[in-house]
């Protein structure tokens, strides 16, 4: 049996033994009276039910009396002996039936009233006053309820005592609704505290309503009443079928049904156990062509078993060898890092361009700019131009299949496992691409996404089903059912059909099928409350909105076991790591071993494709002792099995642990600080990772940020190098987000990166940038416009202090310099910050060496002509010559001066030693005797007295005077004088 089938059997097993022990005796009424409004050319209406653990009427039930309190409405009052509710449909006596869709009615006692699918308590044509009654699981003390019935006041605050009789863990309260039929509820203590539903309140109806963490259930039955123990089992699953794909089997199958409800599936192969919460399940890495028989049953939430439905099937040959080669290796801060959107960049093939559902409504379609333009392609014919920069290491975006409206930036994962065919081409696949970068000396570093995947969830782990109907209003937006198909971005809808009108087809053009999503009977594993109960609400090209319509955390749209369940209240607090970031964003329960294993599977393949690192998305958002027990190992473990233990550290990973302050410690708080994440933990917690994750969390927090553990690895020791102590890095190192956030201008970078670095393991391992395709410096949401010569000085810090230096595309020539950096659908791309930069490029380049052209053409020419791409190539080239630049611990004794240090580095038969001063003069006193000579000027200083004085007064400008070790003799002056490095 599986952990999660355990888990889930436990928990339903120990829920009535509680309740038995804690409620008090039950005096639920045993009548109810049914008010039908039927359709107008029924003339007969007979009401078949079942009373909850009871059998069913015989067909057709019952004959239901005319209403003459209301016309068009029929009624029956029914005896449901010590039933407290009953399932219910309506026929005409003739073979028509009213089932709810296939789903039935569920109704409790009293008076319930049924009217085009929708279930109240009021009776109808009635002037009385409406009555609610609802139940609220609180641990508070005291409790009330503060509500207004819609259209009318709310009560005076607090609100009315919730006093009435409940069981051990509820409290309840009937109020008078007057007319009303809605009204809008909160919940509080009385003391200050307060549950207002994220502040949307609760809504509802009249009758029973319960409220328990959140969810909202209507026309409910008492949760203080024992219900009659579930012995019924579920149908068996149906039309089992089992395919293999070399030794990957894919299991599909017919939805089973049960008196209560189904809440997943047990799927048995051998003695291996395995679980499913849909009617599907992909079973990887099987022996090769071997025989597999599977046995498929349904689970109901009592733990009844349907009979099994079996089948067999015969695995292929072995899946072929990982295809691609491997990882370049060297140690990463020999790079600097060119960061490019890849749908952005250059388009190098027209046939996948592809502008999706909001081509029009963006303004893309105005200026023939589809969201995803650019390509691997059109990375690949533009190489040489990133080489030609000097860069030697590209970080790319998210290179998964995609699903969203708008995902061209590629963190809406769907299938963790494919790349999106919208990058990739004939000749031009991801594989092609790492080989092609490769082959030209150049890394790649691939941008992952580990806490969430896009709002339809995870090809192959979890995809919801919502609520959906091709009706008059929606049938733009949802595919018809087309048996076997599924989503594939390439295939747009064209805006030609012709049972459309022609403002549908506008709404539908663009959107790929999605007739795999939808259904307009709740799925059997449906947990989302009201499931195509309209809301009252319309969207905004007004159409009716209808409960379960979109996947919500907070409509349970998603099994808890693989998705968290809320939105994110405190960023600075506990839920920052536990709940969904944006609506498109799916938060994964990271904490639970199928979802890791689904992750690092996926994650493992790219490995094997030979990407040279990993670029973590939301890192901060996944508990760090998740990271240190799981997904860091397993991906060094993978590494090591290739590679090696040697090589396998070279694999660079780092992560984006988003710290918008402009402090050490993120508003006091370890836990969600960029350099917190570069440590192994210190004390030992649960082995469960769920309650592990909030041990942690309390212990460090608990610590504080003054016990906080500290290093020198990225320090001199006076003038000396010393051998890092590694023994406690846990694997991740970080994007400098303090310098990012502090680059209004260099110098205030410097020093607050500078104030973080001994909470860092190692921060010459960090990535530093000015700008990104999410924030500017200090969050602004606009790309850098400090002006051309604080660009180059920026750029003269980045390359010479400790740190990876990277910079976003474009910015070599000002890209879109104050443009706002994203605002989603809401304006054309091409006013933004991602902008398409191919114009830029368009030409041919030929790059001899990192940041020397030996040709160029077209526009490209122009571009590399700019007096920025200069001084960034002879940068590139400097840094390139003096390993203490690359790799060299840093330190500020004896250094008067601003932006002024010296740096070492001596390993491995190299010792490199260096004194730098950025924009303004210094001096360096205490340093070694002998020659130094600046690698931009070649000027030649003989230090004789332990002291070395550097005139400089020019913002950008640069001197780095390397010591002639003989180890390591000084390079001399490299490259020719530009605008800035002269």
């Amino acid at each position: 049996m599986s952990r999660i089938l355990r888990r889930v059997l436990a928990a339903l097993c120990a829920v009535p033994l509680l309740l038995l022990t804690e409620l008090p005796a039950a005096h639920a009424a045993t009548t109810v009276t049914v008010y039908y409004q039927a359709p107008t050319s029924w003339t007969t209406v007979n009401i078949h039910y079942a009373p909850t653990g009871g059998s069913w009427t015989t067909v057709p039930g019952v004959a239901m009396s005319a209403y003459t309190g209301c016309s068009g409405w029929y009624s029956k009052e029914l005896d449901l002996g010590a039933a407290t509710g009953m399932q219910v449909v309506f026929n005409n006596g003739s073979g028509t039936w009213d089932n709810n869709s296939g789903a039935n009615y569920s109704v409790g006692t009293g008076t319930v009233t049924i009217s085009g699918g929708a279930v109240s308590s009021s009776v109808p044509c009635s002037t009385a006053s409406n009555s609610a009654t609802v139940y609220y699981k609180t641990a508070w003390t005291t409790t009330y309820l503060h509500y207004a019935p819609t259209g009318g006041s709310w009560t005076t605050v607090p609100g009315v005592v919730m006093n009435e009789e409940a069981c051990t863990g509820w409290v309840r309260k009937t109020v008078s609704l007057g007319t009303a039929t809605t009204w809008a509820a909160t919940f509080n203590n009385g003391s200050g505290t307060w549950d207002n539903n994220s502040s949307k309140n609760y809504a509802l109806g009249t009758g029973t309503s319960t409220v328990n963490g959140g969810v909202v259930t209507a026309n409910a039955t008492s949760p203080c009443v024992t219900a009659p123990a579930d012995t019924t089992a579920p149908t068996a699953p149906t039309a089992l079928t089992a395919t293999a794909a070399g030794t990957t089997v894919t299991l599909g199958w017919t939805a089973s049904t049960d008196n209560v409800g189904v809440v997943g599936y047990r799927i048995t192969r051998g003695s291996t156990v395995l679980s499913s919460s849909t009617t599907g399940y992909t079973d990887r890495g099987l022996s090769a062509n071997t025989a597999y028989t599977y046995q498929v049953q349904a689970l109901d939430a009592a733990g009844n078993l349907s009979t099994a439905a079996s089948a067999t099937v015969t695995t292929g040959a072995a899946d072929p060898a990982p295809a691609g080669g491997e990882m370049l290796g060297g140690d990463p801060r020999k790079d600097s890092i060119y960061f490019i959107l890849t749908a952005r960049f250059n388009d190098g093939d027209t046939t996948n361009n592809r502008g999706g559902s909001q081509h029009v409504k963006s303004g893309n379609a105005a200026n023939d700019d589809p969201m995803f333009r650019g390509d691997f392609k059109g990375l690949v014919d533009k190489l040489d131009y990133i080489k030609g920069l000097g860069f030697s290491a590209i970080w790319i975006t998210p290179v998964v299949l995609n699903r969203s409206d708008y995902d061209f930036h590629g963190y809406h994962g769907w299938d963790f496992y494919e790349v999106d065919p919208r990058l990739e081409s004939d000749g031009a696949s991801y594989q092609q691409l790492i080989d092609a970068a490769h082959a030209k000396g150049l890394k790649i570093y691939q941008d992952i996404v580990l806490n969430h995947t896009s709002r339809w969830g995870a090809n192959g782990l979890y995809t919801p089903t919502v609520y959906g109907a091709r009706d008059n209003d929606w049938k733009w937006f949802y595919s018809e059912k087309v048996a076997g198909k599924t989503y594939n971005p390439l295939e747009e809808h064209q805006g030609n059909d012709s049972t459309m009108t022609a403002a549908q087809n506008a709404l539908a053009k663009g959107r790929p099928y999605n007739g795999d999503l939808w259904s307009t009977t709740a799925p059997a594993t449906n947990t989302c409350p009201n499931y195509g109960v309209a809301t009252g609400g319309k969207s905004a090209e007004g159409f009716a909105l209808y409960n379960c319509q979109w996947p919500l955390p907070t409509n349970k749209s998603f099994p808890s076991t693989l998705f968290h369940q809320c939105w994110i209240g405190n960023w600075e607090g506990e839920d920052a790591r536990s709940c969904w970031l944006h609506e498109d964003l799916a938060d994964l329960n990271t904490e639970n071993a199928v979802v890791q294993d689904y992750l690092i599977g996926a994650y493992k393949k790219y490995i094997d494709m030979g990407v040279d690192g990993f670029r973590i998305d939301t890192a901060v958002h996944i508990p760090r002792v998740t990271w240190n027990r799981r997904f860091l190992p397993a991906f060094q473990e993978i590494l090591t099995q290739k590679y090696g233990a040697t090589k396998a550290k070279d694999f660079y990973i780092f992560g984006e642990v988003a710290a918008f302050v402009n402090d050490k410690w993120n508003r006091g708080s370890v836990n969600h600080s960029a350099q917190f994440f570069t440590w192994k933990e210190r004390a030992t917690y649960s082995s469960d990772d769920v309650a592990a994750a909030l041990e942690q969390f309390n212990y460090e927090n608990n610590l504080g940020t003054g016990n906080q553990p500290t290093s020198t690895n990225a320090f001199l020791s006076g003038n000396n190098y010393h051998t890092p102590d590694y023994s406690k890095f846990s694997g991740m190192n970080i994007i400098d987000m303090r310098m990012h956030m502090n680059f209004s201008d260099a110098n205030n970078a410097y020093w607050n990166g500078k104030d973080s670095d001994d909470s860092v393991n190692d921060a010459t391992y960090n990535v530093v940038y000015v700008d990104s395709h999410d924030y500017g410096p200090n969050k602004s949401s606009t790309r850098y416009t400090g002006g051309t010569d604080a660009w180059a000085e920026n750029m003269t810090l980045m390359w010479t202090f400790r740190g990876i230096p990277t910079l976003y595309y474009g910015s070599e020539i000002e890209f879109q310099a104050g443009k706002q950096i994203d605002c989603g659908p809401t304006c054309p791309l091409a006013t933004t910050g991602r902008a398409y930069y191919g114009a830029n490029v368009a030409g041919s380049v030929t790059a001899s060496d990192y940041g020397v052209v030996s040709s160029a053409s077209g526009q490209v020419a122009t571009t590399l002509s700019q007096p920025l791409v200069k001084h960034l190539q002879r940068l590139n080239q400097i840094r390139r010559a003096v390993p203490a630049l690359q790799m060299g611990q840093y330190s500020t004794e004896g250094v008067s001066g601003n932006m002024a240090y010296k740096r070492r580095y001596t390993a491995g038969g190299v010792d490199s030693f260096a004194l730098i001063a950025v924009s303004a003069g210094a001096t360096f006193s205490g340093i070694p005797n002998g020659t130094y000579v600046d690698a931009v000027t070649g000027d030649t200083k003989t230090v004789t007295g332990g002291s070395l004085t550097i005139d400089l007064n020019a913002k950008g400008n640069l001197r780095v005077y390397v010591l002639s070790t003989s180890a390591t003799p000084a390079p001399g002056k490299i490259g020719s004088a530009t605008t800035y490095l002269k």
